[in-house]
């Protein structure tokens, strides 16, 4: 199985495993699947503003064609949109008002560090394909799509694109990408928010398995008062590993080596605190607001995006 690397962070478990993998050929999405996913679109909670008119509704009130409220007239209003029936019946002024349509900024972060780089199906994979999906519903709907990948010390960026014309760019984007680094999540989301300030939809995948935590890197996030989806990705084997004995252990990021006996007893400590990290990430956006969910390797896309994410409301 070759060697087993991995590494404990400070004051949070974060069992990093990555063993060489064996070399097969990496797609994207089924056009079938694609097929599918062109019903569905993604769903915004909150109140996100563009500057194009797209398919989205939002809640500020404009000049369109669908009518939305009334207010009272007051002096330079344009006179135009005076209701002349309510004044006819009451003898007052009022305003209609319309309900303006606006494009919706969707943007998807990916952690590319040497830690997503894992199992069997790695979890980098699984990201890119999920990257893909919500990529796509994006794209199909018209919505403003740009992407960042990234770790530690740098990263690649997809400057913003539109339209179901343009997926290919996306595809390659992703196709294209590899892990390295180190995770720095606080950083790259701090350079995130000072290169998009526009507010949008936020996709964050990773594996959470940062020894800086998660709180300031979702904080920063929330500060733009962008809409957040943090989608944990993590492989069967670091959730439950199946390895015993005596065991050399390396950090895939940072190479440092550790020995250890993995006994039975240690295992059931391990997967405890594996389930209480996954549980105290999940609670931390509950509190906040954040979309989350954690998601195994195994599982397929297909029925993540189809059925459990229109369940929970991340798509519609």
């Amino acid at each position: 199985m070759g060697e087993l690397y991995s590494t404990l962070p400070p004051a949070r478990l974060s069992f990093r495993v990555m063993v060489q993998p064996a070399p097969n050929r990496f797609t994207l999405l089924e056009p079938e699947f694609l097929r599918k996913l062109d019903r569905l679109s993604l769903v915004a909670r909150k109140l996100v503003t563009g500057k194009m008119r797209g398919e989205r509704r939002s809640r500020k009130k404009g000049i369109s064609v669908d009518f939305a409220d009334y207010r009272a007239y007051v002096p330079r209003d344009d006179l135009r949109f005076v209701d002349w029936n309510i004044f006819g019946r009451l003898d007052r002024l009022f305003l209609k008002l319309y309900q303006e349509e606006e494009d919706l900024n969707v943007y998807l972060l990916i952690d590319i560090s040497a830690s997503m780089d894992f199992g069997e199906i790695t979890k980098f994979d699984y990201a890119r394909k999920l990257a893909a999906a919500f990529g796509y519903l994006a794209l199909v709907n018209h919505d403003r799509l740009a992407v960042s990948a990234f770790h530690a010390e740098a990263g690649r960026s997809l400057d913003p694109i539109r339209s179901k014309n343009q997926v290919w760019k996306l595809f390659r984007f992703l196709e294209e990408l590899e892990c390295e680094g180190l995770t720095d999540l606080p950083t790259r989301c701090k350079d995130f928010v000072i290169r998009n300030p526009r507010r949008g939809i936020v996709i964050l995948l990773s594996d959470f398995m940062d020894p800086s935590g998660y709180e300031t890197a979702l904080a920063t996030l929330l500060g733009r008062r962008h809409e957040i989806f943090a989608i944990q990705i993590l492989s069967p084997e670091e959730i439950d590993p199946g390895f015993r004995g005596h065991l050399r252990l390396f950090d895939s990021e940072t190479g440092e080596e550790v020995e250890i006996t993995l006994t039975e007893s240690l295992r059931s400590v391990y997967r405890r605190k594996v389930a209480a990290y996954v549980d105290s990430l999940r609670s931390h956006c509950a509190a906040r607001g954040i979309y989350h969910l954690t998601s195994r390797t195994d599982f397929e896309i297909e029925k993540l995006m189809l059925e459990y994410l229109r369940r929970v409301g991340f798509v519609r």
